[in-house]
């Protein structure tokens, strides 16, 4: 995924889950465009119909989707941090199952067998299945037999489950703020440190320094005469 895309992900994403939760295809037009130019990024008139179409469609079920919430849990447990739901993990899930068909497949088709196998072995489905029993399913297909030719697609699909939760909660600002990213920021220098400039023999030419910027008024506001010199 390149850089633009993880930005649309990232912000429409979280928004085109919100509105399928809440069947916003039976939202008027004028109000889903509004919900759309909150998120303003330089899109094309291809790309805003696009996100149009996007933001008109739900595809996982209520019922899906309170496993893939359930299911974002077990993977990535709550902590002092944030949690999926704070993050909008489902909601990203969502989306990015209506933006690549092409893991429809799979996604749908892993949540089915999670009940399927749930019910024979326990007798209910998945999401009532006690705490303990639902780590003992996904210990199944989290840690594999490396021996074994089964469980291949129940394998693929825990993978992608857990690959897009890593990705929806680490892109969102819980996520970000957990890994302890701070971005650029704005620092001060004031020239090579004087111990560098002994050990190399080197020093300022004296007459250079007061015309370097002087960080003590790094805040203070320009101003200039009337005609238009630089006075502080």
């Amino acid at each position: 995924m390149n850089r633009r895309d993880s930005i649309r992900s990232l912000f429409l994403g979280s928004m085109a889950g919100g509105l399928a939760l809440e069947s916003c295809v039976t939202e008027p037009k004028a109000a889903v465009e509004q919900k759309i130019w909150e998120y303003q990024y330089g899109r094309t008139p291809e790309e805003q119909a696009y996100d149009e179409k996007l933001l008109a469609q739900k595809f996982f079920e209520n019922s899906e989707l309170v496993k893939i919430k359930r299911l974002a849990n077990l993977i990535l447990p709550p902590n002092e941090e944030g949690n999926i739901e704070d993050a909008k993990v489902p909601e990203f899930i969502e989306f990015m199952a209506k933006d690549f068909s092409s893991i429809q497949t799979q996604m749908r088709g892993g949540l089915m067998w999670l009940d399927n196998y749930t019910n024979k072995t326990y007798g209910k489905d998945f999401i009532t299945c006690s705490d303990d029993e639902q780590h003992q399913v996904l210990d199944l297909i989290a840690y594999p037999d490396s021996n074994s030719s089964e469980q291949k697609q129940e394998v693929r699909f825990f993978s992608l489950m857990r690959n897009l939760v890593m990705t929806g909660y680490f892109t969102s600002e819980a996520g970000i703020k957990e890994l302890g990213y701070k971005g650029n920021q704005p620092n001060v220098w004031d020239g090579v440190p004087e111990d560098i400039l002994k050990d190399h023999r080197m020093s300022y030419d004296k007459s250079w320094m007061p015309k370097f910027v002087d960080q003590s008024k790094r805040n203070d506001l320009a101003q200039w005469d009337e005609d238009g010199n630089l006075i502080s």
